[in-house]
């Protein structure tokens, strides 16, 4: 009995004890200790000289471009190139049947042989006729007739030349050939055919180096051009030697280089546009008339920019923006203007200077007006 008195004293005790401590825990005050600033990732902005262009799409046009047509009617004789060669200025493509044209210079030739026989029989006559006047032996009246028979018979011999010329012209134009250097299409008549000099084309040519390129310029881009102009002092001959880059579709850059060749004087009411065109060489006849091509013209030389990582510009309704951190590693939002893109930077034309510190990775743990924690990096601009 006296055991479990004992026990029950000491449950007792406990109890009190442990009550005594929940009331003195119950008795402190909650603190709240508020998370570190988060991390992100800054750098300043590069420096760097970037050229800037106007950009465009264009079309691959022929310098020359020309269909071969008869110039005389007959039946072709020979075809002497194979569909699609590549030929030179006067080489002989087509012969239309000689022999008819050669009969006629021969029969010309003849009038005009006759014709000068004839003058030098009438400039005898008038030379005696003027010797015998002087002396009454012959009268004026004949004399006068024998001037008539002399200057007729030169206008027939004047008359004779121009045949045999003219017949010689059409024996040359049974042969067609290349008026330029080209590429000579698929023939469109056969060996045999009848044609006439009124009738279709015998093939078509095309020249392929130079080319012209064609584009076109907005007209924003046409008075920041002319302010470029009028800022260098540049005269028309100089417009002709601005470089020109294109590129195929399916180029990395813009390998092929020209010149600026050609502006219109006017600008399209309609489309607001300026026709332009650049003249480029093409030895291996990589550029084909009708092919769609980019093309870049620089407007001016490389000029110092300020570009920033194209990852770390932001988008919402007013428009692009950027995060700054402050000296204080407070976060600012930044609206910016933009350049041209130059790889992976973007070039920023206001908004930003040389040494803020824009955040380029972490931008959704930053908050505008809210501290962080910037650990500073090199952009991949001054990494490399």
């Amino acid at each position: 009995m006296t055991d479990r008195w004992t026990r029950l004293r000491g449950l007792a005790r406990a109890a009190a004890l442990a009550s005594a401590t929940l009331l003195a825990a119950c008795g402190e005050k909650n603190t709240y200790v508020a998370p570190p600033p988060p991390k992100v990732t800054v750098a300043a902005p590069v420096s760097k000289p970037v050229t800037r262009y106007l950009e465009s799409t264009g079309n691959v046009a022929a310098v020359n471009t020309a269909d071969l047509v008869a110039r005389v009617a007959g039946f072709v004789q020979t075809n002497s190139y194979n569909d699609g060669d590549s030929v030179k200025k006067g080489q002989v493509l087509f012969v239309i049947e000689q022999k008819p044209y050669e009969l006629k210079v021969q029969q010309a030739k003849a009038a005009e042989d006759n014709a000068r026989a004839t003058l030098v029989k009438a400039q005898a006559d008038y030379q005696r006729q003027a010797e015998l006047v002087p002396s009454g032996s012959a009268s004026k009246s004949t004399l006068d007739n024998a001037v008539a028979t002399r200057d007729s018979a030169q206008a027939s011999l004047n008359q004779a030349i121009a045949s045999t010329k003219l017949a010689e012209n059409d024996l040359a134009y049974t042969q067609v050939t290349a008026p330029f250097d080209g590429i000579v299409s698929a023939r469109k008549v056969s060996v045999g055919a009848y044609v006439s000099g009124t009738g279709n084309p015998l093939a078509s040519i095309v020249s392929t180096d130079p080319v012209y390129v064609n584009f076109t310029i907005g007209e924003q881009e046409l008075l920041r051009i002319r302010a470029m102009i009028a800022e260098r002092g540049l005269t028309p001959a100089d417009l002709k030697k601005v470089p020109v880059e294109v590129a195929l579709q399916t180029d990395t850059g813009y390998p092929h280089k020209g010149t600026l060749d050609y502006g219109a004087p006017t600008v399209d009411a309609s489309t607001g546009t300026l026709a332009a065109r650049a003249i480029l060489d093409n030895p291996k006849n990589v550029l084909l008339p009708g092919l769609f091509v980019r093309v870049r013209v620089p407007l001016g030389p490389p000029k110092d920019e300020l570009l920033v990582p194209d990852v770390a510009l932001g988008t919402d309704q007013s428009g692009r923006y950027l995060l700054v951190v402050n000296k204080d590693n407070v976060v600012e939002q930044r609206r910016v203007e933009l350049g041209p893109l130059d790889g992976t930077l973007q070039v920023i034309d206001k908004g930003v200077a040389a040494g803020d510190r824009v955040i380029v990775n972490g931008m959704l743990r930053a908050v505008p007006g809210q501290k962080v924690d910037p650990q500073t990096a090199a952009t991949p601009a001054k990494s490399s």
